[in-house]
């Protein structure tokens, strides 16, 4: 099962091997042929292969058995066949097969005229470069040429139409620019046309239609551009097409319904328009359809519900409108719907809960409201749930407590209220909770203790109540933790320690009291700590030292006391430091100054003596803010504040600075706001 932007591979193998049998019945009919060419020299053939060899960088191993002494017909990656001649029955090269082989070097030192019998040449995964030469169009019993990841330039020769016999021709993975030449449309063999990963620009041809017993039409990731032309309905035999990556506009033609046999639709990251064709519902047998990342407008067709075999669903990132039909209930294997980023309305229909096989759910950044219902709790095979930035209400369902397979739910930015069901995690596999900025109450529930497997925790601005140190277990995945601005009590749990791998802990707004666990201190990992508006007391010990991937500390607005310890110095990563609104005292240590990527500094608001130090003027990354208002510093102002040149705002005011206003605060051309009020300056 392909996922969104994943990208299809070559053509399939045993493709190749029909291909491979078909080489005998395509040589008979070269019989005349080879009349025309008189006496065929299989050294000829063998000297042309012998020369492109020599032209080759460091020729690979697989080519050691190419001599001049022995045949080519027991060379590594040669394949021989007896091909009828009058009266006598001469070996001809028919396979060219290195895949893999390490090759370097082009294909236009490759005399193809003296091989007019080859059908087969795979050199996939070389690092051939250069054009493919014109010259190619000799090879007029040719019906695989599979040339994909290598590093070929230049243009398509229009010349490659001649190629009658061709049924697959592979140049994905390459570099190739120009136009798709329309010549491309004589290939009316061809089941496998593969152009993924290049950079051909200008329209699909129109001549593409042509092509009625192709089976793959590959040209995504490329800067095509242009509208999908109506011909392509011609193509029948068709099961796969993926026009995705490119720059194609306009809407998406009716004509692609009479595509019967399609399996596989990916017409996504383009520019298209326009409503989803409701003859597209008459690909009955599509088990694939991606037309995300366009401008796709209009409603979700009701006739959608009747692609029974439909896996993946995704129209996400367009500007669909109107409600997710009821009818999608009735697409029971569908494994991904994603829907998201668009501009659907409505509620979620309860029929959504007859997707058994769903996996992926993906219905966020829309206007979608009502509750959520409860049918959603038959949902026995979903591992991710993402319905956030909506407008939902009411309660969350006891039945989410079902989803056993559940990993990731994400709710966040709804208006979704009442408690949170206490056994939502019954699964034990959560591994990520997201229910921020809603309305939930009540405590948090009882199963979140004992999961495990969470690496992420978000909980931010509820209403949620309870003590902070029973509800939260032992977390060894935890990454992010997120409480914020909640009504939590009770004590910062110590257990909180074993979560080693924690980056971000924000506690911030909440009724916390007692001190800050010293082992919280430990945490190396944690790049981001906010514990302020709480009640928190005690000091900030010297442990500190060891957060050494710290970038952002918030401690204000509690009830610290004690000193700035001088291990701060070891913060090297740190750019934002707040402890304003404590009380704090002491002096402000020199220390501060090896803090280089401080780019705010508040120490506002506590009760900090003594002179403001030198080492201030080493902080050249601040810029946001330096504030120290509100202290009883005294002292003169060091002249090195001048040399904070790209600070934006400077607050002094209401402390006991003397003397006078340094000269060197002129060179701070960055200042917008400078506040030395209440000081005894001159």
């Amino acid at each position: 099962m392909q996922t969104p932007g994943s990208k299809m591979g070559t053509p399939l193998t045993p493709l190749l091997y029909l291909c491979l049998l078909l080489v005998p019945c395509l040589l008979l009919l070269q019989e005349a042929h080879a009349a025309r060419h008189g006496g065929i020299s299989l050294r000829s053939q063998h000297m042309a292969l012998l020369h492109w060899k020599a032209t080759l960088a460091s020729p690979p191993l697989q080519m050691s058995s190419w001599h001049e002494n022995t045949s080519p017909c027991n060379w590594t990656g040669i394949m021989c066949t007896a091909v009828r001649h009058g009266r006598r029955m001469p070996w001809v090269v028919t396979n060219i097969s290195l895949p893999d082989a390490g090759i370097h070097g082009t294909l236009g030192e490759l005399n193809f005229s003296a091989l007019p019998f080859l059908a087969y040449i795979d050199l996939q995964n070389n690092t051939l470069h250069g054009a493919l030469p014109p010259s190619i169009n000799s090879l007029s019993a040719l019906s695989v040429l599979s040339l994909p990841y290598n590093q070929l330039t230049g243009k398509i020769p229009c010349e490659i139409g001649d190629l009658q016999s061709l049924m697959l021709l592979d140049l994905s993975f390459n570099r190739l620019t120009g136009h798709i030449p329309s010549s491309l449309g004589n290939l009316t063999m061809l089941t496998d046309l593969v152009i993924h990963q290049n950079m051909v620009s200008g329209p699909i041809p129109e001549k593409i239609g042509s092509l009625v017993n192709l089976q793959l039409l590959q040209l995504s990731n490329s800067t095509l551009s242009g509208l999908i032309p109506k011909t392509l309905g011609n193509l029948t035999q068709l099961n796969t097409l993926a026009l995705f990556g490119n720059q194609l506009s306009g809407p998406i033609p009716q004509e692609l319904g009479r595509l019967v046999h399609l399996q596989i639709l990916q017409l996504e990251s383009n520019d298209l328009s326009g409503p989803i064709p409701i003859s597209i519902t008459n690909l009955t047998k599509m088990n694939q359809l991606f037309l995300y990342k366009n401008q796709v407008t209009g409603p979700i067709p009701l006739e959608l519900g009747i692609l029974l075999n439909l896996q993946e669903l995704d129209l996400s990132n367009n500007q669909i409108s109107g409600s997710i039909p009821d009818s999608i209930g009735n697409i029971t294997k569908l494994a991904l719907l994603h829907l998201f980023d668009n501009q659907i309305t409505g509620s979620i229909p309860n029929e959504i809960g007859n997707l058994v096989n769903l996996e992926d759910l993906n219905l966020s950044q829309n206007q979608i409201s009502g509750s959520i219902p409860k049918t959603c709790g038959k949902l026995q095979s979903i591992q991710e749930i993402q319905i956030f930035s909506n407008k939902l209400s009411g309660s969350l369902p006891q039945e989410f407590g079902d989803l056993i397979n559940l990993l990731n739910l994400g709710l966040s930015n709804n208006s979704l209220s009442g408690p949170l069901p206490a056994n939502i995690i019954s699964g034990s596999k959560l591994q990520y909770l997201g229910v921020s900025h809603n309305m939930f109450n009540g405590p948090i529930p009882r199963s979140l203790k004992t999961c495990t497997s969470l690496t992420k925790i978000d909980l931010l601005s509820n209403q949620l109540t309870g003590d902070i140190s029973q509800h939260f277990g032992v977390y060894p995945q935890l990454i992010q933790m997120s409480l914020a601005s909640n009504r939590l009590c009770g004590q910062i749990p110590p257990n909180l320690g074993a979560s080693t791998r924690l980056t971000i802990l924000n506690l911030a707004k909440n009724m916390l009291t007692g001190s800050i666990p010293p082992i919280l201190y430990k945490l190396s990992n944690l790049e981001k700590l906010r514990l302020d508006y709480n009640h928190l007391s005690g000091e900030i010990p010297p442990e500190i030292r060891s957060l050494t991937n710290i970038y952002s500390l918030n401690l204000s607005w509690n009830q610290l006391s004690g000193s700035i310890p001088t291990q701060i110095e070891k913060l090297n990563n740190l750019g934002y430091l707040d402890i304003s609104g404590n009380k704090l005292s002491g002096s402000m240590p020199e220390e501060i100054g090896a803090c280089t990527k401080l780019q705010s500094l508040k120490i506002n608001n506590n009760k900090f003596s003594g002179s403001l130090p030198g080492t201030i003027g080493n902080l050249a990354s601040l810029q946001i803010m330096l504030d120290v208002s509100n202290n009883n510093l005294s002292g003169v102002l060091p002249q090195q504040l001048g040399k904070l040149e790209m600070l934006e705002f400077l607050n002094l005011s209401h402390n006991q600075f003397s003397g006078s206003i340094p000269s060197s605060l002129a060179r701070m051309v960055s200042l917008s706001t400078l506040d030395v009020s209440y000081n005894d300056l001159e």
